[in-house]
């Protein structure tokens, strides 16, 4: 009996072929994506990043209008320390306008332009890459800041004169002085563009006055102006003698006499202003 069922289980292990044990893999396949599939992955990336890309561009004007405005508000911050909140907002308007000026007059020149950056206790500026084809087109740029800061600066004035208010006086002033200051015959300034239609010679002139100016008032400011003003003025007198010089500078004698009426009733407009809303600071 025992040997019997020796037998069959000596005889039954060896008959019994052992089942292979099946192990799913944990991700079917090799575990690599095919190349159909990496493809399709790549192009679906490359798809997103179009989109951001393209999302981009039709944000990037608004980030320019971002960037004028955040530099405004750093600019009020500034001026506001020293002058109070009130007055901080309404010469960084003054600014705004004056610059908007320069921006509207070389669109009309068929000359893109930025939008104004803001720089405290600097002003403000913008960029574009040229001032027009000739030097009337330059003249008209440089008049446009001015002639458009003192229509705005006539806002203040008719508050003040209302109101008697040394807020919209100080404003006012503020804004007279800004613009006559820009018609200092020197380039870069909004004069000496303007001269550049009349005669070149004249930014000497504006320099002789500009060092004088520094020496009775030291600023900063001045010695900046100063310092770019006459490496510009030098580079440009030199450049004038060229054939493009002589061809930017030729312009109509009528031409010539209209900006030069602009310029100076403009400068006789401003120096008023200045001296009728002056105060010292013991008022």
């Amino acid at each position: 009996m025992s040997e019997n069922l020796s037998e069959r289980i000596g005889g039954a292990l060896p008959a019994a072929s052992p089942t292979p044990r099946r192990h799913e893999p944990i991700h079917p396949g090799s575990g690599r994506p095919g190349l159909g599939k990496r493809l399709a992955g790549g192009l679906a990336a490359l798809a997103a990043l179009l989109v951001k890309a393209k999302s981009l561009l039709l944000l990037l004007p608004k980030l320019k209008l971002l960037t004028t405005f955040g530099t405004m508000v750093v600019s009020i911050g500034a001026y506001a320390l020293l002058f109070g909140l009130p007055f901080a907002v309404g010469f960084v308007l003054l600014l705004l306008l004056h610059e908007t000026g320069h921006v509207i007059q070389l669109r009309r020149e068929g000359i893109k332009a930025s939008a104004p950056m803001f720089i405290p206790f600097l002003g403000a500026v913008i960029s574009a890459r040229s001032m027009g084809k000739d030097a009337a087109a330059e003249a008209r740029v440089g008049l446009a800041g001015p002639v458009l800061g003192t229509v705005a600066t006539l806002v203040p004035l008719t508050i003040w004169l209302a109101t008697g208010s040394d807020l919209w006086r100080a404003l006012a002033y503020i804004g007279f002085l800004l613009n006559l200051f820009n018609l200092l015959p020197v380039v870069p300034l909004d004069g000496g563009r303007a001269m550049a239609a009349l005669s070149p010679a004249i930014w000497l002139v504006g320099l002789a006055a500009l060092v004088a100016l520094t020496i009775f008032y030291p600023s900063p400011i001045l010695f900046l102006i100063l310092i770019f003003g006459t490496l510009e003025s030098w580079r440009r007198w030199r450049a004038r003698a060229t054939p493009e010089g002589r061809a930017y500078y030729s312009i109509p004698a009528a031409t010539r006499a209209l900006i030069g009426a602009v310029y100076l009733g403009l400068a006789a407009l401003l120096a008023v202003g200045v001296a009728e809303t002056f105060f010292s600071r013991g008022l």
